[in-house]
């Protein structure tokens, strides 16, 4: 996207851990005017642009991205003493990408609108290297004027931008994304194992299904960890787990029978119990083998991730 379309509205930027930082790169790589909050400034610094010290000091922008950990992080940089809503100065937009639980974003949102501060739902699917190459998509809900403001800023983000309707709807969305995210993983081990066992090596295996019907950009990059059995996180089981929970939440509530969902959530569970709880989920692979009766090995093999030619 051109910069020229990104200069009516000043923006802030607040978390730059390994779904942040890219974002906000692109952001100001586009042209936006960008200042920039993380709790350790030093991981920040690197986008060279102004970093302040609190939440609040970004205020006075216009447009205020947030994506964090958790339910606890959004509510401590929305509503906290050091809060944006704490200030005299307030936002146009605030508009936020975590993965939270749809009863917490419905708080932030009833604590911006009381300070006439709208509030957009804004939850992106891939990781950070899908976000760094421009593959992420993201699902938006929230009022619609405040889109339309906020879309050029948002499109500068990813592939695709999704209006999904008002309120908090697009939680539910990412949510149900993130139950596929778990239940194909689960899977992809389950099947690269049982090819594996029958004598076919796994980058062969997976070469063949990432060049089928079946393959997606998440099959295509998670490819390289089950194959060379790398597991830094790009998002750590227990961030997983926490996706599956409240999604599982969210299906209790709703009288919704989700029985692949609750035995992907045990997996997973297995999984951290294992030791790999800081570790990718890509780990599975390893659990299913163990279960399979033999310890997996890396094959040491370069193996694409569909990644790279959008990323140059």
């Amino acid at each position: 996207m051109s910069g020229n379309n990104l200069k009516s509205h000043t923006v802030g930027w607040i978390g730059t851990g390994k779904m942040g930082y890219p974002m906000a790169k692109l952001l100001i790589n586009a042209g936006a005017d960008v200042k920039v909050y993380n709790r350790t400034a030093a991981k920040a610094e690197p986008l060279g642009v102004e970093v302040v010290g609190k939440p609040s000091d970004l205020a006075e922008r216009d447009i205020i991205f947030t994506i964090v950990t958790d339910d606890a992080a959004i509510r401590e940089m929305i509503t906290g003493p050091d809060g944006v809503l704490s200030s005299a100065s307030m936002p146009k937009i605030i508009s936020d990408s975590s993965t939270i639980s749809i009863e917490t974003s419905k708080d932030i949102r009833a604590a911006c609108e009381a300070k006439g501060v709208k509030f957009l739902a804004a939850p992106i699917s891939g990781n950070g290297h899908a976000v760094a190459a421009g593959k992420a998509t993201l699902g938006v809900s929230g009022a619609r004027e405040a889109y339309d403001i906020a879309r050029p800023y948002i499109a500068a983000l990813g592939r695709a931008e999704t209006y999904i309707g008002e309120g908090d709807s697009s939680r539910l969305a990412k949510l149900a994304h993130n139950v596929m995210l778990g239940v194909v993983a689960q899977c992809m081990a389950e099947i690269t194992v049982l090819c594996e066992k029958g004598g076919i090596e796994r980058h062969a295996f997976l070469n063949y299904f990432n060049n089928s019907a079946m393959s997606s950009i998440f099959t295509n990059y998670k490819a390289p960890a089950l194959v060379n059995l790398d597991y830094t996180a790009t998002h750590t089981s227990k961030m997983l787990r926490k996706d599956l929970d409240l999604a599982l939440t969210e299906a209790r509530n709703l009288e919704v029978p989700m029985p692949v969902t609750n035995l992907t959530r045990e997996m997973v569970q297995a999984l951290i119990g294992a030791g790999h709880g800081e570790n990718d989920f890509a780990a599975l692979i390893e659990m299913q083998a163990r279960a399979a009766g033999y310890n997996i090995q890396p094959e040491n093999v370069e193996v694409d991730d569909g990644l790279k030619d959008a990323a140059e």
